[in-house]
């Protein structure tokens, strides 16, 4: 039984009549000359035409640093606490470069700003960690 959706179709085709307009192939004993706009063996077409790449995944670590670091930001107020959020963020951020570096991934620039607020931040509080410590030694007391 046939598909009664298919065009028809005759059994012998018969192939259509040469275009009269097309110059006559040249004979066999001459040389052709070269396809000026002929691909090198080497070209591969690309599976995105135009230049298009599809978006690269953002890497999480490199979101995940510069959130910490940002909180670090906040928990400095917390006598030591922006510290280690801030050494946290900074490692975070060395990890998520290092994986970018390999599966070249986004999100560089969040993870070198995670590094830098976090080390930034864990410095301040540690500076100001040692300066109450050494008031308090010195002297001044808390009293």
């Amino acid at each position: 039984m046939t598909d009664p959706y298919q065009p028809y179709q005759p059994s012998n085709p018969t192939p259509p009549p040469p275009d009269p307009y097309q110059p006559p192939m040249p004979p066999m004993s001459a040389p052709m000359p070269p396809d000026p706009y002929a691909q090198p063996a080497y070209y591969q077409p690309s599976a995105y035409p135009y230049g298009y790449q599809p978006p690269r995944e953002t890497e999480g670590l490199a979101i995940a640093s510069l959130v910490v670091s940002c909180a670090a930001v906040l928990g400095i107020c917390l006598y030591g606490f922006g510290a280690l959020l801030g050494i946290v963020g900074a490692i975070l951020g060395h990890v998520a470069r290092s994986r970018i570096k390999h599966n070249g991934n986004n999100g560089a620039g969040m993870a070198l700003a995670g590094i830098i607020v976090g080390w930034t931040i864990s410095g301040i509080a540690v500076a100001a960690i040692a300066a109450i410590v050494i008031y308090g030694v010195a002297g001044g007391g808390f009293s």
